[in-house]
């Protein structure tokens, strides 16, 4: 059973966002983290250097294992920032500038 009729919600009607060119679907109040991992997908940073994946770990904002690119902008916490429609969400690889 899905967790939403178990919870009885009724979420707003769903939107899309892009990740990595892919389009996928966010509901109103979701995080990016929250509409990433609705669609599967669990990792969407690289760590500098070794290259590991990273996602979300805190869940709160405390960590900074959950960095994103969202429309061209580096360095933003997926657990924090709402996801809008037609976001262009993106892997960050590193600090996601030209290091």
């Amino acid at each position: 059973m899905n967790p939403l009729d178990l919870a009885r919600a009724r979420p707003g009607t769903p939107f899309t966002v892009t990740f990595d060119g892919r389009e996928i679907e966010a509901l109103p109040g979701q995080t990016v983290a929250a509409a990433l991992w609705s669609a599967g997908v669990t990792s969407w940073r690289t760590t500098r250097g070794a290259g590991r994946p990273r996602g979300v770990f805190c869940g709160i904002g405390v960590c900074f294992d959950c960095l994103v690119t969202v429309d061209g902008r580096p360095g933003l916490r997926a657990c924090l920032v709402p996801a809008v429609p037609g976001a262009d969400i993106r892997t960050q690889e590193g600090t996601g500038h030209d290091d």
